[in-house]
């Protein structure tokens, strides 16, 4: 399973895996994944050659993007709710939100380092590399269509950071049975999006590998709707392709011979 630009790695890995007849992956599962960026929503405004040379020569200077220039980006993507309401709530009415855990993992951010994130920027979202065939895994290029495993791809209805027919491009780069998931939400909160919460819902279709392809107007039109979270309609779908169960492993307990180097949650958060 994959969530946004780890669903991205993983499509790569998955068709370098295909190619290369490594038959590990059962399935894939991708929640609010680009494949194709042609269509990127509102990131597109702060990305086009000078911003992103703006971007690596200060990350040459320090050798990685800073938690908060990353957030920066993301906040006046989202400026009503992550700039404006705050600034009108918490400083002149005075009233503090409630932190949830939801917040607190929105702020748990991380640095990204400079060639990860430069040729992320050049290689997917300039020049679109991932669905144009161009881009290689040890030396050699791969191609979506590579992927043998059942895909399971889910887009969020109010998705500013992966917009959800954007996302559903997949539909184009695959040729695999392919479920396609829209659920109501956002980037975070439609993926955080346990039973038993009102107001939710879901749209789900299964596409066959010889299925006809529907563009997003007609599979919202075709797709059923459904009340409740996707949790599990995805626990459904991976249980019908899964092995039987196999027990956990103790907590604490050395996993293929690895050692714990040091208590949670480590040392990198404690560094400035």
């Amino acid at each position: 399973m994959g969530y946004c630009l780890g669903g991205t790695l993983l499509t790569m890995a998955g068709a370098a895996m295909g190619r290369d007849g490594d038959k590990r992956l059962a399935t894939i599962s991708l929640l609010a994944a680009q494949t194709d960026f042609t269509e990127p929503g509102e990131l597109q405004l702060f990305i086009d050659e000078s911003q992103v040379a703006y971007l690596e020569d200060i990350m040459w200077d320090q050798g990685y993007l800073d938690i908060k220039q990353m957030a920066g980006a993301f906040q006046l993507m989202g400026s009503s709710d992550l700039v404006w309401s705050k600034m009108l709530k918490d400083y002149l009415l005075g009233e503090r939100s409630a932190v949830s855990d939801l917040m607190a993992w929105n702020a748990d951010g991380t640095r990204l380092p400079y060639q990860m994130h430069s040729e992320y920027l050049r290689r997917m979202f300039l020049h679109n590399d991932l669905a144009g065939g161009r881009y290689t895994v040890n030396g050699k290029s791969i191609a979506l269509l590579d992927i043998k495993c059942p895909i399971y791809c889910l887009g969020t209805q109010l998705d500013h950071v992966a917009p959800w027919r954007s996302v559903h491009k997949l539909h184009l780069l695959a040729d695999v049975e392919l479920t396609f998931l829209l659920t109501s939400g956002g980037h975070n909160v439609g993926i955080v999006n346990p039973p038993g919460v009102t107001g939710r819902s879901y749209q789900v279709l299964t596409r066959k590998h010889d299925g006809k392809y529907l563009d997003p107007d007609a599979w919202l039109q075709a797709a059923p709707r459904y009340e409740g979270s996707w949790w599990p309609d995805w626990t459904a779908w991976l249980q019908a392709r899964s092995g039987k169960p196999v027990a956990a492993p103790e907590i604490g307990a050395p996993t293929q011979g690895l050692v714990p180097i040091c208590d949670a949650p480590g040392t990198y958060v404690l560094q400035p």
